[in-house]
């Protein structure tokens, strides 16, 4: 197996570099999504939603046939085979997402023949951090965790007064709670929210009104909803504020 991974790895990397080569014109709104469960299924349909031309591939007929009228295109498909991806016209794709669940030979094998075919964005799902790295190690240009990532979002949500929470990579957050009393009557200018606790309120939605941005003329009031960034632990901490 360590072989076959450091093999993998280094025509990854070797294909990587002159990825997007040659992209032949119209590409940029087609997509590939390989593997049609519940994730894959889930992010081809919004994909249909946002105007992108979509061509499902799994293994599975049922699963296909289910996405036959929903999406551009669905086959039934071997992605681990390159030639059937060639043959399928992937590689004149501008984006590419391997969505398959629990097999993770086959995740790295259909990610490898993505890169190999020298698509230019390959997203690969992860089932678990080493998972994750093996896709990363192999040249994946995004690697998602979604299960984890849904996970930490949740934990947020449920153990304190956010009701949004999203974090970045690089220990950057957002997140929506309802203003703490710190944060409110007077303008944000003059809080000292910046300074003090290392956050900065870019939003704001009053009761029976839609979200706003925020200025440093901008008066908070009990009970209005805020968006706040900042260094992770800074927002966290900002947000259990009474």
């Amino acid at each position: 197996m360590g072989t076959f991974l450091h093999g993998l790895r280094a025509r990854g990397k070797k294909k990587k570099r002159g990825a997007g080569a040659g992209r032949p014109p119209g590409g940029e709104q087609r997509i590939a999504v390989i593997g049609l469960g519940r994730f894959g299924s889930s992010l081809a349909t919004e994909l249909m939603a946002r105007k992108w031309d979509v061509v499902g591939l799994d293994e599975s007929e049922r699963r296909v046939q289910r996405h036959r009228d929903l999406l551009t295109h669905a086959a039934v498909a071997d992605a681990t085979d390159d030639e059937v991806l060639r043959q399928l016209g992937v590689h004149d794709f501008s984006s590419a997402v391997v969505a398959i669940g629990s097999d993770v030979e086959a995740s790295i094998l259909v990610t490898s023949n993505l890169l190999e075919a020298g698509v230019p964005n390959v997203w690969a799902k992860a089932i678990s951090r080493q998972h994750g790295m093996i896709l990363e190690r192999l040249g994946a240009h995004h690697v998602v965790l979604p299960e984890h990532e849904m996970g930490e979002r949740v934990a947020h949500l449920v153990t304190g007064r956010m009701l949004d929470f999203i974090e970045f990579d690089d220990d950057y957050a957002l997140v929506k709670t309802v203003a703490p009393s710190v944060a409110t009557g007077v303008p944000l200018g003059r809080t000292g929210v910046r300074n003090t606790y290392g956050v900065t309120v870019v939003g704001i939605k009053r009761s029976g009104q839609d979200f706003t941005y925020a200025t440093a003329e901008t008066v908070i009031q009990p009970g209005d909803v805020i968006v706040v960034t900042g260094r992770t632990q800074a927002v966290e901490s900002f947000a259990e504020l009474d």
